[in-house]
């Protein structure tokens, strides 16, 4: 097996009304038996931008979502996973935006993520516990009524998994 390719990323943890977040619930089209999983949006940071930079490039992309109340980053998470084939060893960095629209606009998908997203759902704490399939960051629901609130950490939360 080859080395895991290093992929920094930046994601969004999106919050609306009634402390609700955006989540993708998708997996990987090359391995459909793995099931699916559900994630807040976000994606890889391209080599001239900033972590910053690329989460509000991919909210945009992926929600159509740009008159949001950004926070700094709230919570760093490493994890290795596969996907299509390859082997990602990421870095994720999480930021809150807040937002009163709960319009998503997914054509700004790529063609992966039109391959390997299925759906989107606004969900609260109590929602998000009831899934049955995975949630990534594990987490989000303990977190969520506390960022919806604009409580944030003076520091950012290390998360495993």
């Amino acid at each position: 097996m080859s080395e895991p390719i290093l992929r920094p990323s930046a994601r969004v943890i999106l919050i609306g009304p009634g402390a609700r977040t955006l989540l993708f619930r998708g997996g990987d089209p090359d391995r459909p038996f793995d099931g699916t999983w559900w994630f807040t949006p976000g994606g890889g940071v391209e080599a001239d931008e900033t972590v910053e930079e690329a989460a509000r490039r991919e909210l945009r992309e992926e929600t159509g979502q740009y008159d949001v109340e950004w926070s700094g980053l709230v919570a760093v998470r490493r994890v290795t996973f596969p996907f299509l084939g390859q082997t990602y060893d990421s870095v994720e960095h999480f930021f809150v935006a807040h937002t009163t629209d709960l319009a998503v606009d997914v054509t700004g998908f790529t063609d992966i993520e039109e391959d390997s997203v299925a759906e989107h759902r606004w969900l609260d704490a109590t929602d998000i516990r009831r899934l049955a399939e995975p949630v990534y960051p594990v987490q989000l629901d303990s977190v969520l009524a506390e960022l919806a609130s604009r409580r944030y950490p003076s520091s950012p939360w290390t998360w495993e998994g």
